[in-house]
């Protein structure tokens, strides 16, 4: 019985060594699929023939006239999710209202996967960046638009902010199930309604100049619970490629100072692991301490008691007080002097 009972051990651990390999290998490729770039895509316009059960209730699936078919969510069970219940408003900008420390210090969020799409809304090199603008901050980026052009949405959504918003003039705000917003701002039309559910690349707008604008241009944001963050750190939009279909976010994204990095180093920084930095946070505040250590130690001073020294003496010649001299030495104003002691007096 006990040779059974140490066989059954022995096969548990062994099922459960390889179920942690299991979800090491899927967590890898997972990651490995997440940092893949995506090229933005143009909108299928064949009308589709029927839709089909998947199996899944919240999924469908949708057969095209040529032959084609895609998986897409079914929007009365996305419209009951959180994300589009909680905090939603079609008059405020930011309906969250919170403070950047009640973001996490990292998250990831999923951009794309194989029930959403990604369209870029302009390939083209932005004409103003993410940041402060002239005193002010500038909570997205600026891409030279001209006035009737068609506007895309760049995932798929629903509209939350579809109105004239002061500086904003026309603006059309599409929150995503992921929870991310972004925002299309001076346009010269709107084309949806609050509420509407849209899919990467219908046009919610058109080009244009309204509001605080100097000429025709779309000023697109990103943000993630009412904060704004570099829209650069998602898409290329000199190329029109999204950089990752899983995003991995810090918290120090959403400082108006922090605009897109690309280097290795940086990215190597970005995707360090939490034990990674804990680490090296403790490497640098041990370097911090000894070079504080260094130079209180360069700043030290000492005398040498000669005969005829006083404290009050001393402190004169070096431009201290006796009582900073009695602090440093650990000794009281009445202590004698005895010559050939060495003070500190700095």
């Amino acid at each position: 019985m006990k040779r059974i009972l140490t066989l059954i051990l022995l096969v548990g651990a062994s099922f459960s060594l390889k179920a942690q390999e299991d979800t090491r290998e899927a967590d890898s490729l997972r990651h490995e699929f997440g940092r893949q770039s995506l090229k933005s895509f143009t909108q299928k316009s064949t009308p589709y023939a029927d839709t089909l059960d998947s199996g899944n209730p919240a999924v469908k699936v949708v057969l095209y006239n040529n032959g084609t078919y895609r998986y897409v969510k079914d929007l009365s069970f996305v419209a009951a999710e959180d994300v589009f219940t909680e905090y939603w408003d079609t008059r405020t900008v930011d309906p969250y209202k919170e403070e950047p420390d009640a973001i996490p210090d990292r998250f990831s969020l999923w951009i794309v996967d194989t029930l959403d799409s990604y369209v870029c809304p302009y390939v083209v090199k932005p004409r103003s960046q993410y940041g402060y603008r002239h005193g002010r901050r500038h909570q997205g980026i600026d891409l030279p638009y001209p006035t009737g052009t068609p506007v895309p949405v760049a995932f798929d959504g629903r509209v939350r902010i579809s109105d004239y918003v002061g500086g904003y003039g026309n603006l059309v705000v599409v929150r995503h199930a992921n929870g991310l917003e972004t925002f299309y701002g001076h346009l010269s039309k709107r084309n949806v309604e609050p509420g509407e559910w849209v899919s990467a690349g219908d046009i919610i707008g058109l080009g244009g100049s309204t509001g605080r604008s100097t000429g025709p241009h779309l000023h697109f944001e990103t943000r993630y619970r009412g904060a704004a963050f570099d829209p650069s750190w998602l898409i290329d939009f000199e190329t029109g490629t999204l950089r990752h279909r899983l995003l991995r976010i810090r918290s120090w994204y959403f400082n108006p100072n922090q605009r897109y990095v690309q280097s290795i180093d940086d990215e190597d920084e970005i995707f360090r692991t939490d034990e990674e930095d804990r680490l090296l946070a403790e490497e640098q505040a041990k370097k911090e301490a000894a070079a504080r250590a260094a130079a209180e130690a360069a700043a030290m001073r000492y005398h040498t008691v000669r005969n005829g020294d006083t404290l009050y003496g001393i402190a004169l010649k070096y431009g201290t007080t006796v009582k900073s001299i009695c602090q440093l030495n650990g000794i009281k104003e009445t202590t004698v002097l005895q010559v050939g002691r060495r003070l500190r007096v700095r």
